[in-house]
């Protein structure tokens, strides 16, 4: 009859091979371009989270010289920590706000003052206002001997003397005369005193460490940061190109620095 309603079918039941049908022919009406752009999109953020942590987080360095054996060794590679003592906001000269103050003990990473390109790792031993000199190698902070079991000394006999050193004569502790009668040697110096906003700095293998007895003090801006852990370390052999695969020294893999 013609007034009969029509019959109401069941729903099509949806089957997996129907959804992957579905989803198929929504990506092909994507198109190329927006699966090329979906990518685009992924890099570009990658790459802004990479240079995000590299420059405000942390950021990979490797020691190239042998001036903190005994604490780090060459071909250590380590982790810093930039944001402890505030990360540099590049272009604009300033630093974020730090979560702490440096401390004596520190082991610090810093542009080198004499170069700014080169970044140096050393130890802090002197503060703003401390009072520091070496005496046989000893150091002495503020009138007291130090015990730094971390030091080491592989030619305590001798005691050159360099021509560099004369720049302590302006830091020495006002004595009338002192600084005409002042012959520093590598074993031998000071009374000194740290000048504001700056940082004495010396490097574990006594012995052989360029550090701040040779060119000074380090500037508060020139700190980059605090190196945590080593997290990868090999023994570099000169004979020997692949020596990052096979002379890997597995022990030192997340060692912490202190």
């Amino acid at each position: 009859m013609s007034g009969a309603p029509e019959p109401i079918l069941p729903p099509r039941a949806i089957t997996p091979e129907r959804r992957l049908e579905a989803l198929q022919h929504v990506n092909r009406g994507r198109g190329s371009f927006a699966f090329l752009w979906d990518w685009v999109k992924i890099f570009t953020v990658s790459v802004a989270v990479f240079f995000a942590l590299r420059t405000f987080i942390v950021e990979a360095f490797k020691i190239p010289s042998g001036s903190m054996e005994g604490t780090l060794l060459v071909g250590d590679f380590l982790l810093v920590n930039k944001v402890v003592f505030g990360a540099e906001v590049p272009l604009v000269g300033r630093r974020l706000p730090a979560f702490r103050h440096p401390a004596r003990g520190d082991v610090i990473v810093f542009e080198w003052p004499k170069d700014h390109t080169k970044n140096f790792v050393k130890r802090l031993v002197g503060l703003p206002g401390d009072t520091l000199a070496m005496r046989d190698g000893v150091l002495i902070r503020n009138g007291v001997a130090l015990a730094e079991p971390y030091v080491r000394h592989l030619d305590p006999q001798s005691d050159p003397v360099w021509e560099e050193f004369r720049w302590q004569s302006d830091f020495l502790v006002k004595v009338a005369g002192a600084a005409m009668a002042y012959h520093p040697s590598r074993n031998n110096w000071g009374p000194l005193v740290v000048p504001l906003s700056q940082y004495f700095v010396l490097g574990d293998n006594r012995d052989n460490s360029l550090d701040s007895r040779y060119w000074g003090f380090v500037p508060d801006s020139l700190l980059r940061g605090r190196p945590e852990v080593v997290y990868f370390s090999f023994a570099p052999d000169s004979s020997n190109e692949f020596a990052w695969l096979s002379h890997v020294r597995w022990a030192r893999l997340g060692d912490r620095v202190r």
